[in-house]
């Protein structure tokens, strides 16, 4: 086997080379470039501590052919990266209103592109990355926005569920198993997943039980949050390949997260009361002590107010809303908002239901006035958006039950048959 700048042979597994290779190692019949070698090398050690079989050989092609076609650092120019405007313009067919939140996002996806470019620069200046968090009551889009972010990156996304962390010791998971599901997205690719985006979803839910520091164990309150502040900060974690708890054998890859984005979101139920409180106001305005003057506070847009203090009031320690710098808002969905959501979006509830129909051949239609009741009964349970797909299920169960069956080939939701549902609805509940 010999080393030479050029072959005739190529690489085998990314041909054209990446452009980053140095030389290429040519044999009789294949080449390999130096890049796809260190791969190579990773993905072996990767099988080793995984305990895979020798017949790993095919998957482990697939992953260095798969780990080279979106790697971040394969984009050389800045114009490559889509600007602010364009990510808040991609997240606008999907998410409806938000404004605010969709700005934020944009801004630290876009600077998390650029961090990812320049990391290994000589920029005189070190930018650290500035993690998110989000404040949403539930069914406002929190969730949507994250999966909507991973359709259009070509980063690793992984999103998480704080309610199942506790602090280590404890039976449930050890933070760090939240970059397991990172590498998983990444193919085990160390390099690529060190540049990925993790959305952290329900941190609310790991809030410590009162404002004061707890002289007990809060095993899956203030002990997490402790626990999350160096990798949200950035720091070297030993991470178990497949998840789960620790064990003494068990190898470890290590990942460093000072390139890895946080977005963290919650619906901090209760967050509104600690608001008013210090606004000195109830629903429909407050005073100022030194001003007289009514200002009008708007309940849907509250969380807008929130401040540093109102977050270690509800529960957070300090030490973590010092490491998730941006904070924004979603409001509450008014009843134009959902109406929106239900017939606007590209992948809409009501268009869903629509293609459900079609496969079957039955063209699917709704009247206006059926889809104002459907949103009036949403308003009434108080479930944002995700309401709105509950009552479409219980309105539509039946006639997705009796309808591929019936011969018919058209149907139409109208006012009546909706309010005939809810009222059965009503009656059982």
């Amino acid at each position: 086997m010999s080393s030479e700048k050029k072959s005739d042979l190529g690489c085998f597994f990314c041909n054209p080379p990446e452009p980053k290779a140095r030389y290429i190692l040519s044999g009789a019949r294949a080449g390999i470039c130096d890049v796809c070698l260190k791969k190579l090398a990773d993905q072996l050690s990767m099988i080793e501590n995984r305990g895979l079989s020798e017949n790993s050989e095919g998957r482990l092609a697939t992953a260095i052919s798969d780990s080279s076609v979106e790697k971040p650092a394969s984009l050389s120019k800045q114009d490559q990266i889509k600007a602010p405007k364009d990510i808040k313009e991609f997240i606008d067919d999907y998410v409806i209103g938000q404004d605010d939140a969709k700005k934020s996002l944009a801004v630290a996806v876009y600077n998390h592109y650029k961090r990812g470019l320049y990391l290994d620069s000589s920029s005189k200046v070190e930018v650290e990355k500035s993690n998110v968090l989000l404040i949403g009551s539930t069914g406002t889009g929190k969730t949507l926005l994250a999966k909507t972010i991973a359709k259009m990156l070509n980063v690793p996304f992984a999103i998480v569920d704080a309610t199942v962390l506790t602090e280590a010791g404890y039976v449930g998971e050890d933070v760090e198993s939240i970059l397991s599901r990172l590498l998983q997205e990444a193919n085990y690719d160390k390099n690529l997943a060190e540049r990925g985006i993790v959305f952290i979803d329900e941190i609310d839910k790991i809030a410590r039980k009162s404002d004061n520091p707890s002289i007990t164990r809060d095993v899956a309150g203030e002990g997490v949050q402790q626990a999350l502040l160096k990798i949200l900060e950035g720091t070297d974690v030993n991470v178990p390949p497949e998840g789960g708890r620790k064990h003494p054998n068990q190898k470890f890859i290590k990942v460093n997260t000072k390139g890895v984005l946080f977005i963290a979101g919650g619906a901090f139920e209760g967050l509104d009361r600690i608001i008013k409180q210090r606004l000195n106001t109830n629903a429909i305005g407050f005073h100022k002590s030194s001003d007289s003057a009514k200002v009008a506070l708007s309940e849907d847009h509250i969380y807008k107010y929130a401040s540093a203090d109102d977050l270690r009031k509800f529960g957070l320690i300090p030490e973590i809303i010092g490491r998730l710098p941006v904070v924004t808002h979603l409001d509450a969905l008014d009843r134009e908002a959902l109406k929106r959501i239900l017939l606007q979006p590209k992948n809409a509830i009501l268009k869903q239901y629509e293609q459900i129909f079609a496969w079957d051949g039955i063209k699917f239609s709704v009247d206006d006035q059926a889809v104002d009741i459907i949103v009036e009964k949403t308003i009434q349970f108080s479930l944002g958006a995700r309401g709105l797909k509950s009552i479409c299920e219980k309105v539509l169960s039946d006639f997705m039950y009796e309808l591929p069956s019936s011969g018919l080939d058209a149907f139409v939701l109208t006012e009546a048959i909706v309010r005939e549902k809810l009222q059965a609805m009503d009656a059982l509940g």
